[in-house]
């Protein structure tokens, strides 16, 4: 499947993202997801992990878009409702919607809409880890930023950039990590980032 220019996921990518909801009826995780669509032949662009933060925001993205999509189909039906959750995705029986579900939701409209699958950026991709992550953690200063990512000045964007990807592909929950030191990488990227 394509990645770029996308203006609509083919119905099979639809399917086997029903029959992993329906084989997991507890709920799945979005890692546990992208890995058997990845191993039923779609997503071909994502290499084996540790994939790039670009590659994965793709794979997310369209995952994201198609559940999305999903998710309105089932209630436009009555069929379902669908919890979309990265740590649980998983189908629920249909219920009449509480009035609050009517309100906008800004989530499914940045899923829904194609230009941020290709207008956004690798940098930006990095900046938006970073920034989830900053409200986690806080640095005194710059030196004790720096030594969390095992760097000293003088270092620019790019190299901190760079110990953060090598650090978080090590430090990944989804790859046998350590998500608490996970979160303090990314706190420390979010300082420098900012303060650089």
């Amino acid at each position: 499947m394509m990645c770029t220019a996308v203006t609509q996921l083919p119905g099979v990518f639809f399917l086997a993202i029903e029959q992993e909801l329906a084989a997991h009826p507890a709920g799945v995780r979005e890692y546990e997801l992208i890995t058997a669509l990845r191993a039923g032949g779609f997503l071909e662009f994502l290499p084996a992990p540790p994939a790039a933060p670009h590659q994965l925001f793709r794979a997310h993205f369209l995952l994201f878009h198609a559940l999305y999509e999903l998710r309105d189909r089932l209630a436009a039906s009555q069929q379902g409702l669908l919890q979309i959750e990265p740590l649980c995705i998983r189908r629920l029986p249909w219920s009449s919607a509480p009035a609050s579900l009517a309100m906008p939701d800004p989530l499914r409209a940045y899923y829904l809409d194609w230009s941020h699958l290709d207008g956004t950026s690798e940098d930006e991709v990095c900046e938006l880890i970073a920034s989830f992550w900053s409200r986690l953690g806080r640095f005194e200063g710059r030196e004790e930023a720096l030594a969390e990512l095992g760097l000293e000045d003088p270092v620019d964007d790019a190299m901190i950039k760079s110990a953060w990807r090598r650090l978080a592909m090590q430090h990944h929950p989804d790859r046998g990590g350590d998500n608490e030191r996970l979160q303090v990488i990314n706190a420390a990227v979010d300082c420098l980032i900012r303060k650089t």
